[in-house]
């Protein structure tokens, strides 16, 4: 784990958020130009130079527009993105009257620190993860699986709110969401390019023979081909760009805000290998507090693996590793829980007392079981019973 400071942690997000922003326009303009490029190269029969000229007047005249479009995107990303997060988990908020036991542990963690509260959300999920997400404090939510809620016990759920108040109090969830944006941008102008090349090249294919001769339009097409791929595939490595070390400080950060690394370490455990949220875009998978989809060994993973991120607290913070957890099924800890609630637990046979078996208060005695008419005969532990 890296030894710099959280405050360098906030700083240094907030300088990447910014740069974030400034390249997701400049790879717009590079799919825009390789777009011209490509459309340039099927009408007009040049030279190489001459085609790359007139893609960078192309570039150049719609700059304005590739520009409104890219803000016009921020802005309903900014404005909307919880509601679209909100449509593909089906999270929904709740109040404290509904889950006074979530709602009380937040608020907590929140007064201790003074930390303004965020949104609460509930996801019906057998899955057991969690993520925040927001662009300032009034859109930041903690988005929590009522898997996650029926197998932690209170200690392990305030660590995992803790984790996720940590993201948002470090800036983490804001270039997540910043990153997010990125790739839709990308993703949606790589589409577009793709559909105007595919109807230009196709439908309305033309040649303009230009004096100086020709034979560029093969060379153009394939700068145009590498731009676009180096455009899109710099969309996904920016994700995977943003440091790993959040999850390490979300991690310290809630044992900062609980005392407690060995509540951390077990809802870790507990949270390995069942946090796969059916449904969910890869986007939202990399804000959860785990990402089980891997590849490529950890090339690719956008978080580090549980078992690092227990050693560093078993390091750092003096936490105590108990290994994998095995769990009970998330139906029938629900219903338990449920049955506790309204006062129907188990069938468990009464506590013995200190004479043996007691019998439920509520059971009519049979006739053989009724006390005789005269004094017990069987001595008592001073001797037999008077008459």
């Amino acid at each position: 784990m890296a030894a710099y400071g959280l405050y360098t942690h906030i700083q240094s997000n907030r300088r990447r958020s910014i740069a974030l922003l400034a390249g997701l326009f400049v790879l717009v303009y590079v799919m825009v130009y390789a777009g011209a490029l490509v459309a340039e190269a099927l009408s007009v029969n040049a030279d190489l130079n001459t085609l790359m000229q007139l893609a960078w007047n192309d570039l150049i005249r719609a700059f304005p527009i590739a520009t409104l479009g890219t803000l016009a995107w921020i802005a309903i990303a900014y404005y909307f993105h919880q509601s679209m997060i909100d449509a593909l988990t089906g999270g929904r908020e709740v109040t404290r009257a509904e889950q006074p036991r979530l709602y009380n542990l937040l608020e907590n963690l929140c007064i201790s620190r003074g930390i303004t509260m965020p949104k609460l959300k509930v996801m019906d999920s057998d899955a057991l993860n969690a993520f925040a997400s927001g662009m300032n404090e009034k859109q930041y939510s903690i988005t929590v699986t009522s898997g996650l809620l029926a197998l932690l016990d209170d200690a392990e759920l305030e660590s995992v709110l803790g984790h996720e108040l940590t993201h948002i109090r470090n800036g983490d969830v804001r270039m997540m969401i910043i990153a997010v944006i990125i790739a839709g941008a990308i993703a949606f102008v790589a589409e577009l390019v793709a559909r105007l090349w595919f109807y230009n090249g196709f439908g309305f294919g033309r040649s303009r023979d230009r004096e100086g001769g020709g034979g560029g339009g093969g060379i153009a097409i394939l700068i145009a081909v590498a731009l676009l791929v180096v455009a899109y595939v710099l969309s996904f490595l920016i994700r995977l760009a943003l440091s790993r070390e959040r999850e390490y400080l979300a991690d310290a950060g809630s044992v900062e805000l609980t005392k407690n690394p060995d509540a951390m370490i077990s809802a870790l455990r507990k949270i390995e290998g069942r946090g796969e949220l059916p449904g969910a875009t890869s986007a939202i998978m990399e804000l959860c507090v785990d990402n089980p989809r891997e590849g490529f060994g950890e090339l690719f993973d956008t978080h580090p693996t549980v078992d690092n991120r227990v050693a560093a607290l078993v390091k750092y913070a003096g936490g105590h590793d108990p290994g994998p957890i095995a769990l009970p099924d998330p139906e029938s800890s629900e219903s338990n829980q449920s049955d506790m609630v309204n006062g129907e637990g188990p069938d468990q046979p009464p506590p013995a007392g200190p004479w043996g078996q007691a019998e439920p208060a509520n059971t009519p005695a049979t006739p053989s079981e009724e006390s005789p008419a005269t004094p017990s005969q069987t001595p008592g532990p001073w001797g037999p019973h008077g008459t």
